[in-house]
């Protein structure tokens, strides 16, 4: 019993491995052709929701990078723009959000939970907007809402990469040890850094930021140590010892005799 649920357990680690592996290559695919948000579109976007405020800085456009990576003008998170109502959090605008975006028909309208009130979260026309509250100011963000293939694409990446890590850890599991652990061994070293990484982004955020970049962020720091560590793997291997000569002997104890002993009885 004990045996058969470490099988199990050892597949479930290379489920989740390789399928969060698999939903940031999903999600980077089905983030691609972003439409890039422009300032025009952002201050147009804040004067249609909360015509009644008026923030006291200009809005800032950025191209968004996470992990020191940069992203593609078309990729999901690719650019923000966030507008400020300094002073004190003004949770009246949570009001007036909620109305504006209901009366205008903007979808998918739902509570942000806050401190020291919830703000709002609503799409349309490609944007989705957000606003949330602080002690000290609210703030609007306008961001680019994710393509329609995006969920549909990271779902199946998602699915595709829990299916191969588990195959590949029920075939390594078939071969004589050291083998099976070894591989295991090499491939949690190589992707359990970025599948911690991912669901450290997937907890606060879920999908509303892109979770790709903190594995192409690793590459550098993972790539000579899975080399390392494959060397050291393909050393023991050559260094195993050959099971023929000690098998022969034993065998020719448990039957008591030898090819001459044999021939002389």
């Amino acid at each position: 019993m004990r045996h058969r649920l470490r099988g199990v357990a050892m597949l479930l680690l290379g489920a989740v491995l390789l399928g969060t592996a698999g939903l940031s290559i999903g999600s980077w695919y089905g983030g691609r052709g972003t439409v890039p948000l422009s300032p025009d579109r952002a201050r147009a976007v804040a004067a249609e929701l909360l015509p009644e405020a008026e923030p006291n800085a200009n809005t800032m456009v950025v191209r968004t990078y996470r992990y020191g990576v940069f992203l593609a003008a078309d990729d999901l998170g690719s650019a923000r723009a966030d507008f400020h109502y300094r002073g004190r959090a003004n949770c009246a605008l949570s009001d007036q959000l909620r109305r504006n975006a209901a009366s205008l028909g903007w979808q998918d309208l739902h509570r942000v939970p806050g401190d020291p009130c919830d703000g709002w979260r609503a799409e349309a026309n490609g944007v989705m907007v957000t606003l949330t509250h602080r002690a000290t100011w609210s703030t609007l963000s306008v961001v680019p809402a994710a393509p329609d293939r995006f969920l549909a694409s990271a779902l199946i990446g998602t699915l595709l990469g829990a299916a191969a890590g588990a195959a590949l850890f029920w075939v390594v599991a078939r071969r004589r040890p050291p083998v099976p652990w070894l591989v295991r061994t090499l491939v949690t070293v190589a992707l359990l850094p970025g599948a911690a990484l991912t669901w450290a982004d997937l907890f606060p955020d879920g999908l509303a930021e892109p979770v790709w970049p903190a594995w192409w962020s690793l590459v550098p720091l993972l790539v000579p140590l899975w080399l390392a560590l494959l060397l050291t793997g393909l050393f023991v291997l050559t260094r195993r010892p050959s099971p023929t000569g000690p098998a022969t002997e034993a065998t020719a104890a448990v039957h008591g005799t030898s090819p001459r002993a044999s021939s002389g009885g």
